[in-house]
């Protein structure tokens, strides 16, 4: 009974604070589609994005090892459209230069790349370092200087060794100290001239889906337990790796380190029921607070969460809760293990409370919702992933209430649409002024601390699972030529005129409008003419 009872007080406090937040930034449907005009501050990070495994290819060549994702896409059955897999993907690898133009081209400030693992360690280990592998890097890296361009680095993206995952992968607890040494030879290899680092990218979908769902490599189904693990063992590596880089390296390389976390916005289905209202909250906990409450909160995973699996758990008959616990040493650990919020944002969706089933044990059976698309918001090419530009501030200001006021950087935020169409993809024009806007008013409006926006992505790719069918690039991709040509399309010169005018400076045509003298003087000549 005293657990009830606590959890009853938790849920009552959630329910308030959550009322509070929704009422500050809930806003009418016209309220949305108001247009802000002004511009970013002067040291606004504005950049594009890719990912190792998505635009390199050359994925046995020059030493590199096999990565879970080779081995998933080539083996037959995958499910990935048209078999496609990256093996080539844009090429990367051999077209560097070509990629270096492009990021001339748009003029970027920043562009944030993956280093692929199994291309600098083979076996993932750093006895099996692989120079050739060092060496391109060090030329990405060095030429991204040369132009001017910040690198932002993520040490991890999704891909990691085959070997290491032949040894039990993330479910293995050693692999948070073979993570450290990766990190600490990147540190040392690159951070003279890197000076803005995330460890990982998305933990929550390597968790779940990689373990599970299995919808993605290394394809395993445990669905009650081993998303949980393999969680706890992602934080404890991202602290350790943190600590490593604030021990060794930050005195002499003055660089930043944090994690780039995955986060939807939830809308609960109906803001003025409690039990809804508590069901929105448990959807961002389970999803973004997994990973960030105890990074930048306290060490500890919501309670919300916490309470949430302890009661399933103990339905299901057993001794202890599935949810790992944190000792009181690593809570203090884990605390405080981020420089700044890297958040990627893609869509918004509708929560409902539901009482989920007890069996079979289940992450998304422990969540006790639903969630549903925005149906009132324009379809994308991807699947349940809707263009809800207004859920983009709502999620920044959650950030900025549910965790102090951070400094926000936007590290993906895009549209995919079918890859064949190279040069009118209005859609993606029409997402990127949308959501810029928004994260514009959350910043002028709001007093959310959002530092830099990247787009999503520097040109087509390997859509994982969607293959080649898709592409959120701003440069087309024609995966037919064996030269994989560039071609930029009309979103690439819109999103060039965003990052040149840092924003949206208000049309000379706009401005008569504004003008308060001129305002007077037109109504009152309506006046007169009454």
């Amino acid at each position: 009974m005293p657990y009830v009872f606590s959890l009853r007080i938790c849920s009552a406090f959630i329910i308030v604070a959550q009322s509070l937040l929704l009422t500050r930034i809930s806003s009418k449907k016209f309220d949305r589609q108001m247009y802000h005009y002004g511009t970013f501050p002067e040291n606004f990070y504005w950049g594009v994005s890719s990912s190792a495994y998505q635009i390199e290819g050359g994925w046995n060549v020059d030493g590199k090892g096999p990565s879970v994702w080779d081995t998933f896409t080539q083996k037959p059955g995958s499910g990935i459209p048209d078999n496609a897999n990256g093996n080539k993907a844009c090429d990367s690898y051999d077209r560097l230069d070509e990629d270096l133009y492009m990021l001339r081209a748009m003029n970027v400030k920043s562009y944030r790349l993956s280093l692929s693992w199994s291309r600098i360690f083979p076996t993932g280990r750093r006895a099996s370092v692989n120079q050739k592998g060092v060496d391109y890097y060090n030329r990405l890296i060095d030429g991204l200087l040369a132009l001017k361009i910040t690198p932002m680095v993520t040490i991890y993206h999704w891909d990691l060794p085959q070997a290491l995952q032949d040894e039990g992968g993330w479910e293995n607890e050693e692999m948070i100290n073979i993570f450290n040494d990766y990190c600490d030879f990147c540190f040392t290899t690159f951070g003279d001239r890197v000076k803005f680092w995330m460890t990982m990218n998305d933990p929550q979908g390597i968790a779940w889906l990689g373990y599970g769902s299995g919808t993605i490599p290394p394809n395993i189904v445990k669905p009650g337990t081993a998303p949980y693990q393999v969680a706890h063992n992602l934080i404890k590596a991202h602290a350790l790796a943190y600590h490593t880089y604030d021990e060794k390296h930050r005195s002499s390389q003055k660089g930043v380190v944090s994690i780039a976390l995955n986060a939807e916005w939830v809308e609960p289905i109906d803001i003025t029921v409690p039990r809804e209202i508590a069901a929105a909250d448990r959807a961002m906990q389970f999803q973004l607070g997994w990973f960030a409450h105890p990074i930048f909160k306290n060490g500890d995973y919501p309670e919300a969460m916490k309470a949430q699996v302890l009661v399933k758990s103990e339905l299901q008959g057993l001794s202890e809760s599935r949810l790992p616990s944190f000792t009181e040493e690593e809570k203090s650990f884990i605390k405080g293990t981020a420089d700044m919020f890297c958040v990627n944002h893609y869509t918004t969706r509708i929560v409902t409370h539901i009482t989920g089933p007890i069996t079979p044990d289940s992450y998304e059976n422990d969540w006790d919702f639903t969630k549903e698309e925005v149906k009132d918001s324009k379809p994308t090419d991807i699947k349940n992933q809707r263009a809800v530009s207004w859920g983009l501030r709502r999620v920044l200001n959650w950030i900025k209430e549910e965790y102090g006021n951070p400094e926000i950087y936007i590290t993906e935020n895009g549209v995919a649409t079918k890859s064949k169409t190279a040069w009118n993809d209005y859609d993606r024009v029409y997402f990127y002024k949308t959501y810029i806007n928004e994260a514009f008013k959350a910043n002028e409006l709001d007093g959310v601390r959002v530092k830099g926006y990247t787009a999503a992505s520097l040109m087509d790719s390997f859509e994982w699972l969607n293959g080649n069918t898709v592409g959120f690039g701003l440069y087309h991709v024609d995966f037919t030529n064996e030269n994989r040509p560039r071609t930029p399309k009309f979103s690439a010169h819109f999103y060039f005129q965003v990052m040149k005018n840092n924003g949206f400076p208000m049309p000379d045509d706009e401005k008569i409008w504004m003008d308060r003298k001129h305002v007077n003087s037109l109504w009152s000549c309506f006046s007169d003419r009454d």
